[in-house]
């Protein structure tokens, strides 16, 4: 069968970050770079479609064709990762270690930063013409949105900051969703179909994920978005991954874990005269 029970899916995520935190220096960077920068061109091709358009809803519905690629050619997001290897710590998998996890989720933080970036340079590029003009109608929104999401946070001060760290948690909750929604399916269409409505939501409800930010706001500093690097970081890189990872790890690695492959008894219905009542398992 193509679907793939929750329980054997607990199973399966368990193996999955083991495999992540024992996979060479060498193989993690490259996937983890390839990563960042698919999931940059498809955000840099969901934000084309909104303004061409004026329609963020068709943005956001073609959005998850960058996740979709990424997934399928075998390459690591740190959000999905921030989901599924300390699941092989808490499963006490061999050999796992919590500084394994964290090398894992160091390599993969610097491929997809360096990709993102990539992607954020080469785009730069082309909406300025080699940086010769400046930027076109894509550019200056994606410059306006880094400082709306950067700016507009701080001028709120803490509850900018709580609403920020939110916005991360949301998004995680739905992108870890997606990835492991298709690992539900041993069929191509079965993954699509399961990463693209998750995604869909995240994307279109303006929840904050680290990797298309990595895009984003440097590239809105390219194309002279009027913010910093400082405001990048503090106002909404570091909170964005904080929250990522509370949102995966624990919305779905943990309820996951805690449900379907760490299952509590069943309850035993027992006979009383004539009429049936319900107690825990011995």
């Amino acid at each position: 069968m193509s679907y793939i029970a929750p329980k054997e899916l607990a199973t399966k995520m368990i193996e999955a970050g083991e495999a992540k935190i024992f996979m060479s220096t060498k193989d993690t960077l490259i996937r983890s770079y390839m990563a960042g920068a698919i999931l940059a061109l498809g955000a840099a091709f969901a934000v084309t479609i909104t303004v061409n358009t004026g329609q963020p809803l068709i943005g956001a519905l073609l959005f998850p064709a960058g996740f979709c690629i990424l997934y399928l050619l075998g390459f690591d997001l740190l959000t999905g990762v921030f989901t599924l290897a300390p699941l092989a710590l808490i499963a006490k998998r061999p050999g796992v270690t919590l500084q394994g996890v964290l090398r894992n989720w160091g390599l993969v933080f610097v491929g997809n930063f360096a990709g993102a970036f990539t992607t954020a340079i080469f785009m730069a590029i082309i909406f300025t013409t080699g940086f010769t003009h400046a930027p076109d109608a894509v550019g200056e929104r994606i410059g306006h949105i880094g400082e709306a999401r950067t700016l507009g946070y701080a001028e709120a001060g803490a509850a900018g900051m709580l609403t920020l760290f939110i916005r991360a948690v949301m998004c995680n909750w739905m992108v870890s969703t997606g990835v492991v929604a298709a690992m539900m399916s041993t069929t191509v269409p079965g993954k699509v179909l399961g990463m693209w409505m998750p995604i869909m939501i995240f994307f279109y409800l303006g929840f904050e994920h680290s990797i298309v930010n990595m895009y984003l706001f440097p590239s809105g500093l390219l194309l002279g978005g009027q913010f910093t690097w400082g405001d990048y970081l503090i106002w909404n890189e570091i909170p964005t991954v904080l929250g990522n990872l509370v949102g995966g790890l624990t919305f779905v690695g943990a309820m996951i874990y805690s449900t379907h492959y760490k299952t509590s008894p069943s309850r035993a219905p027992v006979q009383r005269e004539g009429q049936v009542t319900v107690r825990p398992a011995e």
